[in-house]
């Protein structure tokens, strides 16, 4: 998912450079060839016409993250969806792979890090298209508002830290801030 209203960047996050080349690139990267299609889903096609990836506008705008989600399964043409936001420079393949390895064992495969799902980070079945799209007409954009009507599969940190030991592949890059503090990381790493 990209494009979205980036307030606390002050500017599209999609594009922001980290480690020297726009973050949506890195992401793209990381799931390149997980599934048979990638699919942008993004309100401004201009802006990333260049990926030559295709490209999907809000079935309902305006209706934030779970929107984005359910446009993503809705245009999926496979019955189980990874989704992924474009500011997570840190995904973590073999999770990801992982986690759909178990897309058949219910309607959603969630990591849960630290009590918290992390559903921008996350498989959907065509299951879940019904009970969000209800969600989405009474206004109810809590993205996790309709777990209660699906089946999930919780990935716990149990799991996850076979792959991925601090949980590090759920952080994202809202603000300058953040960014900052991620390139300090990676000076104070090397």
């Amino acid at each position: 998912m990209a494009g979205g209203q980036s307030s606390r960047m002050g500017t599209d996050k999609s594009f922001v450079l980290f480690e020297g080349r726009p973050m949506i690139e890195t992401v793209l990267q990381t799931v390149d060839g997980l599934g048979d299609e990638t699919l942008l889903i993004t309100n401004k096609p201009d802006e990333y016409e260049h990926f030559g990836l295709p490209m999907v506008g809000d079935v309902y705008p305006d209706h934030g993250p779970l929107g984005g989600i359910f446009t993503a399964v809705h245009a999926a043409s496979h019955p189980h969806t990874l989704v992924v936001a474009c500011d997570m420079p840190w995904l973590n393949r073999p999770l990801l792979e992982y986690m759909i390895s178990l897309r058949q064992s219910a309607d959603v495969v969630v990591p849960r890090w630290e009590k918290f799902p992390e559903p921008l980070h996350a498989i959907y079945s065509k299951v879940c298209l019904d009970p969000i799209e209800a969600k989405l007409k009474a206004k109810m954009l809590k993205i996790t508002v309709f777990f209660g009507q699906v089946e999930v599969r919780f990935v716990e940190r149990a799991e996850i830290e076979k792959f991925d030991e601090d949980g590090r592949s759920f952080a994202n890059i809202n603000s300058p801030q953040d960014l900052k503090e991620a390139s300090n990381q990676k000076d104070s790493i090397q």
